[in-house]
């Protein structure tokens, strides 16, 4: 995992490699390099390897039914629910979409089970609202998908900002917690601010996630290199491409306002009263929620569980998705 010192030089190392990127993508020399390289990629990904890889993220035979959820200030959330039986809910990360989630979601309908996805608002094909980006609006779009598909006795997954938006939920509307689900599973998640550097490290870096260098650098030859170090050992290309095409998809303007969000996060109040069992997920070797935060949860949610993941790191749901989807049906089962 390496020391903090290493793992500071590492961010910096990449902040570093972004702005060379910028700087020297206009260039007629970098744009010869970069089609090169983008055909050296396109070749490996028709592969059957890659073919295989990418069917991994589909749902298979599984047909889910597309809907709507519209919330109080306008927002449109685009909305998934696929199979029968005990339900489960699957909020996703920051700058993603529910696709991330998919491969558990097959899983679980597969095995019996009805599940709830869709997309946080402003990401993918839902829309913004004009409702401040905030937590507290996220734990209210999950009270209204909730209410929307009818949702009792239902087990809440989410994975880091969708387990942000989980927590969300049982801080400011525990009313529809207890009414509607059974049991929590936080996946890869924090109750806390994720920055613990100089502010104007956090600055700096919401200034890049504003930028449209972000989304130019994530679409670029050079896109796996930024979402690296979120994987654990071995990362699969198409689990990176699908991470990053989604993160550089996401708008500038969502993306940073959830940064601000995430910068000044503060659930532990909240999660002190949630009275549903939960279990906290992590892998060993994530490095944006890393182990000491969910050791935070474990220690503030009375009588959570942990389980850590050895040799996986933030996208869980992408990296081990046979993993996630046991703690899940541990969870349903009680």
């Amino acid at each position: 995992m390496g020391t903090p010192q290493s793992r500071s030089k590492r961010g910096r190392r990449a902040v570093v490699f972004g702005a060379l990127v910028a700087a020297i993508g206009g260039t007629a020399a970098y744009r010869r390099a970069t089609a090169a390289v983008r055909a050296t990629l396109e070749e490996a990904q028709t592969s059957g390897a890659y073919a295989a890889e990418e069917a991994e993220l589909g749902w298979g035979d599984v047909s889910p039914t597309a809907s709507k959820v519209h919330t109080p200030d306008g927002a449109e959330l685009a909305t998934w629910v696929a199979g029968q039986g005990p339900t489960v809910v699957l909020p996703h990360c920051w700058g993603c979409s529910h696709e991330i989630w998919v491969p558990v979601a097959r899983r679980l309908v597969e095995s019996g089970h009805r599940v709830v996805l869709y997309d946080q608002r402003g990401h993918a094909a839902s829309t913004r609202g004009t409702a401040t980006l905030s937590m507290q609006v996220l734990g209210d779009d999950l009270a209204n998908v909730l209410e929307a598909n009818d949702v009792t006795d239902a087990v809440l997954a989410g994975h880091s900002m969708g387990g942000m938006t989980v927590m969300s939920l049982a801080t400011y509307r525990p009313e529809v917690l207890g009414q509607r689900a059974k049991a929590i599973v936080l996946v890869s998640t924090a109750a806390t601010s994720l920055t613990s550097g100089p502010e104007q490290a956090a600055r700096a870096a919401g200034a890049l996630i504003r930028s449209p260098i972000t989304t130019r650098a994530m679409s670029s030859v050079h896109g796996r290199r930024f979402v690296r170090g979120v994987f654990g050992k071995d990362p699969v290309g198409a689990q990176m491409d699908l991470t990053r095409n989604l993160f550089g998809q996401c708008v500038p303007s969502v993306r940073a306002g959830f940064f601000d969000a995430l910068v000044a996060l503060n659930l532990l109040e909240g999660i002190a009263t949630i009275p549903l069992p939960t279990t906290v997920v992590v892998g060993s070797l994530d490095s944006l929620t890393p182990p000491r935060l969910s050791d935070q949860l474990v220690s503030g949610i009375p009588g959570a569980r942990l389980v850590t993941v050895e040799g996986r790191g933030h996208m869980l749901p992408l990296e081990d998705p046979a993993a996630v989807t046991d703690e899940i049906l541990r969870a349903v089962k009680g």
